[in-house]
């Protein structure tokens, strides 16, 4: 599952009824994220601090989609204790979970780690996450070991720079960016072009080497 890839379409059992992925993901973004277990500590507080943050996903046209290699029945019998430990998270659970019991979504998807991948009967799925473009293309991917979980914050900022450089080519975002905070130019963009592209100005910084490069902006 190289970057820029293309997810291949499947279908698939969830909580909430049999899905095909390229008709449900329609011309949306979609988180699609991968946990080891269900009835299990850091599993829970992922899937609840991502359903209670559903609707800044939803600002960010962006669903979620969960997966692990557990059967369906187990997984509605866990949507209780994942709201029950998470109360703030009102009416129904707000996404999709797949049961992947046979594990050939997770194979196809490369979502089984390299010591467990020849392992059929015990071999569970990593915490992998894919953001996917309205294009079905995999643009970007984070794998986390079972023992640590994943920052909702850090999954919205990713998708605020995808989105944002998707709008503005010509500039990218740096280290620790959030929305609000300066942007980078991309060193393809000429000099000449900046009046154009940025007409209220960037800012450039010296370096030793004598070369302009880190040129930002605010103006996005």
């Amino acid at each position: 599952m190289r970057l820029n890839s293309i997810i291949p379409n499947f279908e698939a059992e969830t909580t909430q009824g049999p899905i095909n992925f390229y008709d449900w993901q329609d011309d949306s973004w979609v988180v699609l994220f991968s946990h080891p277990a269900d009835f299990t500590p850091v599993c829970t507080t992922e899937l609840g601090r991502l359903a209670v943050h559903r609707p800044h996903f939803e600002k960010r046209n962006t669903k979620l989609l969960a997966l692990s290699v557990d059967k369906l029945k187990d997984h509605v019998d866990w949507v209780n204790d994942i709201k029950s430990y998470c109360p703030d998270i009102l009416g129904d659970f707000p996404y999709p979970i797949i049961a992947d019991p046979d594990r050939s979504l997770a194979v196809k998807l490369d979502m089984i780690d390299e010591e467990s991948k020849d392992n059929e009967a015990n071999a569970v799925t990593i915490r992998a996450l894919y953001i996917i473009s309205p294009d079905h293309k995999l643009r970007l991917s984070m794998h986390y070991p079972t023992s640590t979980g994943r920052n909702v914050d850090e999954i919205l900022r990713v998708i605020d720079s995808l989105q944002l450089v998707d709008r503005r080519p010509e500039i990218v975002t740096p280290a620790n960016w959030t929305p609000g905070d300066k942007v980078m130019i991309v060193p393809t963009v000429k000099e000449e072009e900046i009046p154009k592209l940025f007409p209220k100005g960037v800012s450039r910084v010296s370096m030793p080497s004598g070369r302009i490069y880190l040129r930002t902006t605010t103006e996005y």
